[in-house]
């Protein structure tokens, strides 16, 4: 096996594990919406989302090794393709048209915006100033993302990608600079930067955790498009990278990010909502709501008691 195969086999196994994880995020957060940090530590199904999106990133880290950012970032944008479905089965419905026309546009976008903005990868790394200001400045925009208000799923989404492309772009600083065989392998930039990494990439997942309490679809979506948006405004603006194809380039980057930008709206519109679809779904809920609490019986199917002697007619 070429190492070109090698790179798209591993990067098919993390988009995989990526969606298992994000599906398996989704259905926690319907089933227990209000669930704080101390408690999804003491949950095993969290614990195990955790694990499916380690695996996923070091499935994702040993592909870059293996092939280009040309080859291996286009493809993480089938964690949607996969999980999309995936979802829609553990959920016991069909995968709806309009969610496969949202999915489909969203990953145009996500393709015409990659193939412009992928090249190869740069040799230059943030250096410890440039890595403070921009955990600075994406934290301030997590903040003002995170605030209370209107359409939570969609914002803290965003939020969770710009997270996870800024660990990305961090990550790349750290692994370019502990394999720089120039300096010392624990350096403090590479400590201090892996910090950084440590941090963004544990907020990215709990902030999409609390994004998929709206559902899967369009949040995911969300979380797959802010997240290259992320590490491409990092690589244009510090690391010398530019878009591929000059002015051609920037009008079809631009046109990407309006047809994915379609296909999140298609998709914030179609997705059920969690609760609702698993309660018309699952045969158990149809019995539960003929309790009493929720519904009112005939009055004619009430038991009467037996008429006593005050009751009878005299003859």
């Amino acid at each position: 096996m070429n190492a070109t195969l090698t790179a798209v086999v591993l990067s098919l196994f993390s988009a995989a594990a990526y969606a298992a994880a994000a599906v398996a995020q989704e259905r926690l957060a319907a089933r227990h919406p209000g669930t704080g940090l101390l408690r999804l530590l003491g949950n095993g199904a969290w614990w195990c989302s955790v694990g499916l999106n380690a695996a996923a990133a070091v499935l994702h880290v040993v592909a870059l090794r293996y092939g280009p950012l040309t080859v291996v970032q286009p493809l993480g944008a089938l964690t949607l393709v996969a999980a999309v479905p995936m979802g829609a089965r553990v959920a016991g419905r069909r995968v709806r048209a309009a969610e496969w026309r949202g999915t489909a546009l969203t990953l145009a976008g996500l393709a015409a915006i990659l193939v412009t903005a992928s090249g190869p990868a740069p040799e230059d790394v943030l250096s410890m100033p440039e890595a403070v200001a921009v955990a600075g400045a994406t934290a301030a925009l997590i903040g003002l993302l995170a605030r209370r208000g209107a359409r939570p799923g969609l914002r803290h989404a965003t939020a969770s990608g710009f997270a996870s492309g800024v660990a990305s772009a961090l990550t790349q600083t750290v692994t370019v600079a502990a394999t720089d065989r120039s300096g010392p392998l624990l350096s403090v930039q590479v400590i201090g930067v892996a910090l950084l990494v440590a941090a963004f990439a544990t907020a990215g997942l709990l902030l999409s955790q609390t994004a998929y309490r709206d559902g899967l679809g369009a949040p995911l979506a969300m979380v797959t498009l802010a997240n290259p948006v992320a590490a491409a405004v990092i690589g244009l603006a510090l690391l010398g990278e530019r878009l591929q194809g000059g002015a051609a380039g920037v009008l079809l980057a631009l046109a990407g990010a309006g047809i994915a930008g379609r296909g999140v709206v298609l998709l914030s519109r179609a997705a059920p909502e969690p609760a609702a679809a698993e309660d018309e779904d699952h045969p158990v809920a149809a019995v539960l709501a003929l309790r009493p609490e929720t519904a009112s019986p005939e009055p004619a199917l009430l038991p009467r008691p037996a008429p006593g002697p005050e009751h009878l007619t005299p003859l």
